[in-house]
């Protein structure tokens, strides 16, 4: 089984552009990388030539050997079944990062030979670029990708409930029915996640989500060791052991002696910042006065940190599968953490500026709030139909904010101006956005 993939849309766009520049496609490891570009090129190239650094150690002497990008053609066409023919065969460097100076030639592809269709992608590539001196600045083009959202899952898990969440076109309750149906859906997302290969598995019911969950959790471990500094291995691992943890608490603000009883900010950013990097936690720092740009107005000393995945999350954190159609009140607060993963991933996929949460002087926090426009919009996650937090009330009357939002187990309406979205609907929160009069 194979899950249609967004990211495919933005490599078609990619290849349309008449500005195209070689591209790099980075993400965490797992997240399905290299199958949405071997499929991009199935689907819109009459060839694709695919080379792995890893694999095939041999391709860096021909790197080593010129700078001439059709010289590099020549040579490379050798390796593979195709001929390597200019706007027609999409051309594919994966773990590109084991070379240098492959990396490099971006920069002569650029200049001296764009009509070749080059992209570019590899574990840990987020690390790589963000220590490498020589990379050829304003010469490529970048994309993120990020893990399977929920509405990528719901296409496949029941195709009929996902037409009507794309048939939504304004902002009232939606049938009592479809809520149910995309609850289902959202609580089998939950147990998976968006790793693909877990996702399939959780689709096709074959009882291995876990297993391949653990496998991922395991092989992120052993990126550690292999592949990041070793004054760092021991941080990175104490960081990414303690979420479970961090999350656990009611205010979530990151605590670094839950890392270490003697751990400070200053001997551990290094590590969290490998982390960010590779693409395995997001961090949320804190504002204490909403203004533009939001960037301006931070705390990078004050944060919050998430998984760059809900199933990851849960896994690590040992929950067992069924946790989620549970009552089990000792579960309730965990479950909020969770829920606030799961929102952030889908806000961090969706808009251009990345979340901030704040605070005020420690008597009322708001979960996120979000940059749109020319507003500072503040968001409450609520795990299920409770809805009696005060602090996003606090926020909206201290700043006049002209719409909050709200993401809950409560239907889709618009009570003034508060916002309350479904949880099952995250991902179509920009749509709403535009739908909202005056926002614009």
């Amino acid at each position: 089984m194979e899950i249609a993939r967004d990211i495919i849309c933005k490599l078609v766009e990619w290849k349309s552009s008449k500005d195209r520049k070689p591209l790099i496609l980075s993400g965490a490891r797992q997240i399905g990388k290299t199958w949405a570009l071997k499929e991009f090129g199935r689907r819109h190239y009459d060839d694709v030539a695919y080379f792995n650094f890893d694999k095939r150690s041999e391709l860096q002497k021909e790197f080593e050997a010129t700078k001439d990008p059709r010289r590099l053609i020549r040579a490379l066409s050798l390796y593979v079944d195709c001929e390597i023919k200019p706007e027609t065969t999409l051309i594919i460097f994966d773990e590109v990062q084991e070379c240098n100076k492959a990396l490099n030639s971006l920069k002569y592809f650029c200049e001296d030979a764009p009509e070749y269709h080059i992209v570019c992608a590899g574990s840990l590539l987020g690390v790589f670029l963000s220590k490498d001196d020589s990379f050829p600045v304003g010469k490529v083009e970048f994309l993120y990708m990020y893990p399977l959202s929920f509405k990528e899952f719901l296409y496949h898990d029941n195709r009929k409930m996902y037409d009507f969440a794309e048939s939504i076109d304004t902002v009232e309750p939606i049938p009592e029915i479809a809520m149910k149906l995309l609850e289902e859906s959202y609580k089998r997302y939950l147990v998976c996640g968006g790793m693909p290969e877990a996702a399939i598995s959780m689709l096709e019911n074959n009882g291995n989500t876990d297993k391949i969950l653990s496998s991922i959790i395991e092989a992120y471990r052993l990126d550690f060791s292999k592949h990041a500094p070793s004054s760092n291995i021991q941080k990175i691992a104490d960081i990414w052991n303690s979420m479970p943890n961090q999350l656990s608490k009611e205010n979530r603000k990151f605590q670094f002696k839950l890392v270490k009883s003697s751990a400070r900010y200053r001997e551990y950013e290094s590590a969290m910042l490998w982390l960010q990097n590779a693409g395995l936690i997001q961090r949320i720092n804190c504002i204490t006065k909403p203004g533009l740009p939001i960037s301006a107005y931070e705390d990078s000393q004050i944060f919050k940190v998430y998984l760059n995945d809900v199933g990851i999350m849960r896994v690590l954190a040992q929950l067992p599968p069924n946790v989620y159609i549970s009552d089990n009140p000792m579960f309730k607060e965990f479950k909020g953490a969770m829920t606030e993963n799961y929102v952030l991933q889908s806000l961090v996929a969706n808009f251009e500026v990345m979340p901030r949460y704040w605070m005020s002087s420690g008597t009322a926090e708001v979960d996120f709030v979000l940059q749109y426009g020319l507003y500072v919009l503040p968001i409450e996650v609520k795990s299920g139909t409770s809805i009696s937090g005060k602090s996003i009330k606090v926020f909206g009357e201290k700043y006049s904010s002209p719409l909050m939002l709200r993401f809950s187990g409560l239907n889709l309406r618009l009570d003034n101006n508060f916002l309350n979205i479904p949880l099952w609907l995250v991902d179509y929160a920009p749509k709403f956005l535009r739908l909202i009069k005056g926002l614009q």
